[in-house]
């Protein structure tokens, strides 16, 4: 009876061992099931916070594009307003060469037309010098047809 009493004390320690041994894999599967529902957490988050990012990088990417595509047309419309702007410029340019040769011409004329009315004063004097001289033989010839008519009835009266 001393060996079954031994035997059962033996299978008891055994047993209470294994049992020890159970509560450890037990302790271990339950952290392990911790660690693992952690990471599935984090796995989870993670998976949320790189979609998140992805939608915002997809968000950025079309903002980009649509920022191009404005500086393109913004571009575009700068080359437009540019070339407008130089032919302006081009015009502006031709403008005042055409009116730097009218001010000549205007000047020459004007010249020209001082020139011509100092002569045509002149003329007007001489005009007046000669009306006056005209009006001067007018005078005398009435005078001197005056004094023909009184010696013609002289004469004819002496006669």
């Amino acid at each position: 009876m001393d060996a079954i009493r031994k035997k059962m004390q033996s299978l008891k320690g055994e047993t209470e061992g294994l049992y020890a041994t159970i509560r450890g894999f037990e302790e271990a599967t339950a952290e392990a099931s911790a660690r693992a529902d952690q990471a599935d957490c984090d796995i989870r988050d993670y998976g949320k916070k790189v979609q998140s990012l992805e939608i915002g990088y997809d968000e950025t990417n079309d903002k980009l594009t649509k920022a191009s595509e404005s500086l393109e047309e913004a571009d575009k419309q700068f080359k437009e307003v540019e070339a407008d702007v130089a032919a302006l410029t081009r015009r502006i340019m031709l403008m005042e060469e055409e009116d730097k040769k009218s001010a000549e011409v205007l000047c020459n004329t004007i010249t020209k037309l001082a020139v011509t009315s100092k002569t045509a004063d002149n003329v007007l004097k001489a005009v007046k010098v000669v009306e006056s001289t005209c009006m001067n033989n007018e005078v005398t010839i009435e005078e001197l047809d005056k004094n023909l008519r009184a010696t013609i009835k002289m004469a004819v009266d002496n006669e």
